[in-house]
């Protein structure tokens, strides 16, 4: 017999080479999440810096950075760091007026962000968001009833929210029996019953205007139901918004395989072990008590819920493990960026958030219909 051979194997050419170490692309993927993540992160920081900085009255970056130490921690402001330089009314406007503004505009843009991605996930629709299921309105009906008639008094500086709150539940409460009661809850039935009920709360919270007596209270409300931050300041207020929103980012990404399995349709949750219904109830109370407290801050902002998460799958995919977090800091980003253009776009007179999210979301509402269409 022939000796064998000792050198080097070349394969021939119908054996197949062998198989990568990560055929399915994993590592790679899980590389392009945190990227983005880390990336959104990054602009989410240079938004909030442009958001202190600029208005009608611009600020360094530098000023503002010795101010903010200042204020926070006196003990670690240097001499060179300690607001040197810094006149009276900067260390106001960046203190006092724009620091507590962007804070709550990160955390509106957030909350509202994630509860768009859950309620997408627990109705399995694309067009779902907290404006299109009445949540806004309801909250919005809540809200304006206890600026004009001093409804929720008794819960002190919290009855604004508190209202709203109620607001929210009850809209979401209404809009769910609306869709229980032709049968089985479908995301089609759903959706028409959120704005069957979010029209009948915008003429509730009309009539509320029209039937107030107080010309100016009619006046905040309607410039208060297109959404604006100017009303942030320091205090217990904006900390629970911006301790609920926390609150709710954790717990939707602690029950991020649940909306994953939700989005996959009742079957699949079932065969997980998970109760749909039951899972949609707790996500609803969430959700509601979120938009609550943010529409009890700052007003009624249309298209944030809708247009982020879309935009926060494209970046980072399909799984909610990444959507949560990367819909959380794209919509902080968003809405910052939002506030700035609609403070400075007309200096000094500012025009409501709501305008400028509307300009943004619709024509993406409009491209995400028209790919919706068969043969698109």
């Amino acid at each position: 017999m022939p000796p064998a051979s000792v050198g080097p194997q070349r394969s021939s050419p119908g054996v197949a080479a062998p198989a990568s170490r990560d055929p399915l692309g994993f590592a790679s993927r899980r590389r392009r999440q945190w990227r983005w993540l880390l990336t959104l992160a990054a602009l989410t920081l240079g938004v909030t810096v442009l958001g202190v900085c600029l208005g009608a009255v611009s600020v360094p970056p530098g000023t503002v950075l010795s101010v903010l130490l200042d204020r926070a921690a006196p003990a670690l402001a240097t001499q060179a760091t300690a607001g040197d330089g810094a006149s009276a009314s900067e260390r106001a406007i960046v203190a006092d007026v724009r620091a507590p503004r962007v804070l709550l505009g990160l955390a509106v843009g957030a909350g509202l962000a994630v509860c768009g991605v859950a309620l997408q996930a627990m109705v399995r629709n694309l067009l779902a968001d907290p404006y299109l299921l009445g949540i806004n309105s309801g909250a919005s009906t809540g809200a304006a009833a206890a600026i004009l008639f001093g409804v929720g008094a008794g819960l002190g500086q919290h009855a604004l929210s508190g209202s709203a709150f109620v607001g929210a539940l009850a809209a979401s409460a209404l809009v769910l029996a609306v869709a229980r009661a032709g049968g089985r809850v479908t995301s089609v039935r759903l959706l028409m019953a959120g704005v069957a009920v979010g029209y009948a709360l915008y003429a509730a919270t009309s009539f509320l205007v029209f039937a107030s007596d107080s010309a100016e209270g009619a006046r905040s409300v309607m410039f208060w139901l297109l959404g604006s931050l100017s009303a942030a300041r320091w205090g217990s207020p904006l900390l629970s918004v911006v301790v609920i929103v926390l609150l709710t980012v954790t717990l939707l990404a602690l029950a991020s395989r649940r909306l994953d399995a939700l989005a996959l349709g009742d079957e699949t949750a079932h065969a997980l072990g998970i109760d749909p219904t039951a899972l949609r109830v707790r996500l609803l109370v969430v959700v509601s008590l979120c938009v609550g407290v943010v529409v009890a801050a700052a007003g009624s902002i249309g298209f944030v819920g809708l247009v982020v998460p879309h935009l926060a799958r494209r970046l980072v995919g399909a799984a909610h493990r990444w959507v949560v977090p990367a819909a959380a800091l794209l919509g902080a980003c968003f809405l910052v960026a939002a506030d700035l253009v609609a403070r400075t776009l007309l200096a000094p007179q500012e025009i409501p958030i709501g305008i400028v999210t509307a300009l943004v979301g619709a024509p993406f509402l409009l491209l995400l219909v028209r790919r919706l269409q068969p043969g698109a």
